[in-house]
């Protein structure tokens, strides 16, 4: 392996586990999410996001698995850290959970599911060329995230008439 390979590999690395780290908050939030939702109408399909979610990060964990890459747990715990943090934002009131909050939530949400849908993207070109990636798997992972992102935007969407009308 020459310099040029091992720091591209690096480079990989640290990019696949800057996902890593985000896709671990966004499944803590979507989860956090789905609960403060059951047994409203965005209840549904917020539990279906929060399993394909979840099953979206696992994927991400086989694919650094598949291109022996290291898991930068340092990275996860700041991620755990950052989504509790941001539990901590103020919205309007101090004592009962504001329309605002869902707002914010679905938009940090759909921001997740953009980036998500970026690395998949950014692994497909790479998949290309290596074959310990899976070019229909991958397919698969970025129509999953393109309809993710349409039902986020339709609950998003309806959060903020919730929250300004």
């Amino acid at each position: 392996m020459d310099l040029t390979e091992l720091t591209n590999t690096s480079l990989l690395g640290i990019y696949l586990n800057d996902h890593l780290a985000g896709a671990t908050a966004g499944v803590a939030l979507i989860e956090r999410t789905a609960l403060t939702h059951e047994g409203t109408p965005a209840g549904p399909p917020l539990a279906k996001l929060a399993k394909e979610i979840a099953e979206d990060r696992e994927s991400l964990l086989e694919m650094m698995a598949a291109l022996d890459v290291g898991i930068a747990r340092y990275k996860l715990a700041g991620a755990w850290v950052a989504e509790r943090a941001g539990r901590l934002k103020l919205n309007g009131r101090l004592l009962s959970r504001s329309p605002l909050s869902s707002l914010v939530e679905l938009e940090g949400m759909k921001l997740g599911v953009e980036g998500k849908a970026a690395v998949w993207r950014s692994l497909r070109t790479l998949a290309e060329d290596d074959s310990r990636l899976d070019v229909a798997g991958l397919d698969a992972l970025i129509a999953r995230a393109k309809a993710q992102s349409r039902t986020l935007e339709k609950l998003r969407v309806a959060a903020a008439v919730e929250a300004f009308a």
